[in-house]
């Protein structure tokens, strides 16, 4: 992928963006491999061999399913600088300087179309770009307007977030938001967060919704989920259906009559690996996250197949304390764990190596915290890996383990 931004040093978050795309993907199986081969073997780790067990480890990679080099994001977190009459979306450089980059090749067309009636409606509402002039005690902060946060349907609908400092630009949003429909016809969500701190924090607790409908339909396959503001997607939406399908493959095969999904987001892994005569229950510390599964395992049920979706069940919860906690509920038959980056953590691990629970898939963004959280749990033993690349031209992926107890 060729990038304007990178070639003259506006931009360099593709860390690996002059490395050809199969490397990129070879390389990235080469070090998830790495990372597990001392937690299989004991030993230091080799090259990953794909459709072949690792040698001694008893492990099978799949091959790796690869992404669209470009195009591929469907959500975009646009820094908004510059000033009211000329706002710059994109991010900013060392010196705090706006760089303009609404025509990234990571974002599809639909996206990258979105970015002009937004800065567009800046203007016309007064949004003030938020900065900040000086530093430590005599550091001041002006301006409203932090980030726009776009998201995109795989039917072509858009959610739009405006991250705010204060309430105190609601009403001018408001008032200008039936012509910014009007210019983004595919615009179906709107919303409003407030993050006061001057802090490297995204988003605040407090969002306020600007339109009807407050759920962004992400169709996957046979299942639609429904997508809150506040609720986590994968940023992939083409490989995101490939990790849901293989899942669903896997915990198919192993055929349990009751499934935990820990770390549920919006009800993904729940939902595609739901079954007749299946009891699935979901758990997340999003409040949000729940509401947006729950809705949609509901519309499921309302849908005609109350069959297969009978048995599913969603509850806002801390995933450790749900499972380890001392009035724990009777074990699940099988376990998903979709942590986010720091992994499980030990006390989760030691539950699970400790209980009865035959099978474990795992679904890291984080190799190297899946390897530890791996070791601590010897006795459950991966038996079938697939790495997914979900972020092209970065050296991050998502890699989908089968756990099996000896």
């Amino acid at each position: 992928m060729q990038c304007p931004h990178y070639d003259a040093g506006r931009c360099h978050s593709c860390t690996l963006l002059e490395i050809d795309y199969p490397t990129q993907v070879l390389d990235k199986e080469r070090h998830v491999a790495t990372l597990l081969e001392p937690v299989l073997t004991g030993s230091p780790g080799s090259p990953v061999e794909t459709t072949a067990p690792t040698a001694g480890s008893g492990l099978t990679w799949l091959p790796a399913v690869s992404s669209l080099e470009s195009g591929f994001r469907n959500k975009a977190k646009m820094v908004v600088s510059g000033s009211v009459a000329e706002p710059v979306l994109g991010i900013l450089d060392r010196g705090g300087h706006g760089v303009d980059l609404t025509d990234c090749g990571l974002y599809p067309d639909a996206l990258q179309a979105s970015f002009a009636p937004l800065a567009a409606f800046v203007t016309r509402a007064g949004l003030e770009p938020y900065q900040v002039s000086g530093r430590g005690k005599r550091a001041q902060q002006r301006g409203e307007l932090k980030y726009l946060l776009v998201t995109l349907s795989p039917d072509g609908e858009l959610m739009v977030r405006f991250v705010l400092r204060s309430q105190e630009a609601i009403a001018r949003i408001r008032k200008h938001l039936a012509s910014l429909r009007t210019e983004l016809p595919a615009l179906a969500v709107v919303s409003a967060n407030i993050q006061p701190k001057h802090a490297a924090v995204l988003e605040g607790d407090l969002e306020i919704p600007l339109t009807e409908r407050t759920t962004l339909p992400m169709r996957i396959d046979d299942i639609t989920l429904d997508l809150r503001p506040q609720s986590f997607f994968q940023t992939n939406t083409a490989v995101a259906t490939e990790l849901y399908r293989q899942a669903r493959t896997w915990v198919d095969e192993v055929g349990p009559s009751t499934l935990w999904d820990l770390y549920c987001g919006v009800g993904g892994f729940a939902l595609h690996c739901a079954a007749p005569g299946r009891a699935v229950t979901g758990i997340e510390i999003s409040a949000e996250a729940i509401a947006a599964a729950s809705g949609t395992v509901e519309r499921l049920r309302d849908g005609g197949a109350a069959g297969r979706f009978r048995d599913v069940t969603f509850a806002a919860g801390d995933a450790t304390e749900f499972a380890v906690g001392p009035a724990g509920p009777e074990l699940p038959e099988m376990v998903i764990v979709n942590p986010p980056r720091r992994g499980i953590g030990p006390d989760l691990a030691q539950w699970l190596e400790a209980s009865a629970i035959e099978h474990v898939l795992y679904s890291s963004c984080n190799a190297t915290t899946l390897a530890k959280d791996l070791a601590a749990m010897p006795s459950l033993r991966p038996v079938r890996a697939r790495l997914l690349d979900m972020f092209p031209q970065t050296s991050h992926y998502e890699v989908l383990v089968l756990l099996e107890r000896t």
